[in-house]
């Protein structure tokens, strides 16, 4: 989510911690959230959006043409279309259709033709008006509306969690994402529009505005389609990676150019270092671009937002404590980073969200790995514990648009990596990471396939751990005492059969493993001093001795 940890900027700010604990959820919730009927018989092939922003008022008006197939008969559809934004008219085959609203949901009734299963159709929405204005981007998203700094507009889009509909009207839902996509958005003739994918066309209109036409090759989740308006100037360059050559566009406001220039050639590094880690960048259709952005940043597929302000750290700030953090920009990486894990791989419900930010979050190690070595990547990961709240389960409730903890980021990471040590196999570790880009390339997924995949991959289960990290919010105590030579251990757990294996000191040699369960278990140990007796700290876990 929004790629950027919200727990550095406020602890979370009453209204989303009071988001984050909700317990009963409205009728809204679950028409935002859920497969209703009137989503489930049909599927998103293409989308065509025309955007028209009116700077002077911050409205905007424009239209979409879905093209959709049908899964099985049925006559009512469902789009998404956030208030206070208006439908001015639906089509289908030049005909005018009925549709009522409900809420932020329009339901369209499809009385020009029948719909027939297996069938490819169209239908074109009108809309206009006044979009949410984002409060907070990213966090609290919507449209952002300013200045640059010679005081010049300046807009763009931020909407995950919220969803696209704030802005244009379509099948929000994470399970449904077009095979491919075509943006175009309507600007002064002076003002410059990035959107997804490759630049397509650049045509003035009879007003003397330009239209900016992009086009998307690939499958893209909505919260991911941008609109990125200003006076940008273009930087091209290209990467040889796995999959050939990959054209790189870094667009920036036109008085950042040379600053960067020098700032942004970290970007080869962190693609060479992905693609060994997690497989061959997704999107080579659609190129790799960088695009400044007004807010602190997102994960905008193949138009990462960067609001970084040229700095290293987070804001200029290491997040971990450790030194490390400071010496890369957490943004480029970060937000990079989704590029696999929650563009690549999407979770089909927000609830399941830690599959983006908890393998993304865990990017920022291995990119460390990669420049300073394993010591400096796992003094980092071990570092951004202190932020870990364990406040509430970090998936949420599904089917009704909710998203778990924000410990998603920095639990999640230090889960990813615990279960790297039980691993204990880097070779093997890097195939599982690559294997779930290439099983799941341009998909979306559940908690339960991506669990699944690590128990085939590593002919381990990892349920329990999974269950205990992600659904609870204690993590593993273990328990032990000395009696003797005897080392005495269990683990104290939500989850029972709780049998995580961990690496302790039993002898002066170094670690060794355990496999404590629930009871008391004991195993002979060698130490010279008990006092050397440790727990590996590459673990996420508590240690009592009692």
């Amino acid at each position: 989510m929004r790629g950027i940890p919200m727990l550095l900027l406020v602890l979370l700010t009453a209204l989303s911690a009071g988001a984050q604990h909700q317990t009963t959820f409205t009728r809204a919730d679950t028409l935002r959230g859920s497969i209703t009927r009137e989503r489930a018989w049909w599927d998103v092939k293409s989308y065509n959006l025309q955007v028209k922003p009116n700077l002077s008022d911050s409205s905007i008006a424009g239209s979409n043409t879905i093209t959709y197939k049908v899964l099985k008969m049925d006559s009512i559809m469902q789009i998404d279309l956030q208030e206070p934004l208006s439908v001015d008219s639906v089509l289908q085959d030049k005909q005018s259709l009925p549709f009522k609203r409900e809420g932020n949901v329009v339901l369209i009734d499809l009385v020009a033709k029948k719909q027939v299963k297996g069938k490819t159709n169209k239908i074109y929405i009108a809309y206009h008006g006044k979009p949410r204005v984002a409060k907070n981007a990213p966090w609290d998203g919507g449209l952002i509306w300013t200045k640059d700094k010679q005081n010049r507009p300046w807009v763009s889009t931020a909407c995950q969690g919220l969803g696209a509909s704030v802005w244009w009207p379509n099948k929000d839902h994470q399970s449904d994402e077009p095979d491919n996509m075509t943006i175009s958005v309507t600007t002064p003739p002076d003002l410059v529009n990035v959107s997804n994918g490759r630049l397509k066309k650049k045509a003035p209109d009879r007003d003397g505005n330009i239209v900016w036409t992009w086009y998307v090759a690939n499958p893209i989740n909505n919260y991911d389609v941008a609109m990125n308006i200003g006076h940008y100037t273009e930087i091209k360059d290209t990467y040889s990676g796995e999959a050939g050559k990959l054209d790189l566009g870094y667009w920036v406001m036109d008085y950042n150019v040379d600053t960067a220039k020098t700032h942004f050639e970290v970007v080869k590094d962190m693609l060479k270092c992905f693609e060994f880690w997690f497989g061959k960048y997704p999107f080579y259709k659609d190129s790799y671009k960088l695009v400044e952005s007004p807010h602190l940043g997102m994960e905008h597929q193949s138009a990462v937002a960067y609001g970084n302000k040229f700095q290293m750290g987070y804001k200029g700030t290491d997040l971990s404590g450790s030194g490390w953090g400071l010496k890369w920009d957490f943004i480029i990486i970060h937000e990079s980073g989704h590029e696999w894990f929650g563009n690549n791989i999407t979770t089909k419900d927000i609830a399941d969200m830690w599959v983006h930010e908890s393998f993304t979050n865990y990017s920022e190690t291995l990119f460390i790995q990669c420049q300073f070595g394993k010591e400096a990547a796992f003094n980092y990961i071990t570092g951004i514990r202190k932020n870990i709240r364990n406040d509430i389960p970090i998936i949420g409730a599904y089917g009704v648009n909710n998203e778990g903890s924000g410990d998603m980021y920095y639990k999640g990471a230090n889960m990813i990596h615990t279960i790297r040590q039980i691993v204990n196999n880097d070779d093997m570790f890097r195939e599982i990471l690559r294997g779930l880009n290439k099983t799941f390339y341009h998909q979306t997924v559940t908690t339960q396939q991506v669990e699944e995949f690590f128990n085939q991959k590593t002919k381990m289960n990892f349920n329990r751990v999974f269950e205990q990290y992600l659904m609870h919010t204690s993590i593993p105590t273990l328990e032990y005492h000395f009696e003797g030579s005897q080392l005495k251990f269990r683990w104290v757990t939500d989850v029972e059969n709780f049998n995580m294996p961990v690496k302790v000191t039993l002898t002066d040699n170094g670690y060794t493993f355990i496999y404590p369960g629930r009871n008391w278990q004991s195993m002979t140990m060698t130490l010279s001093d008990r006092k050397k007796f440790k727990v590996d700290p590459n673990f996420y876990i508590n240690v009592k001795e009692i």
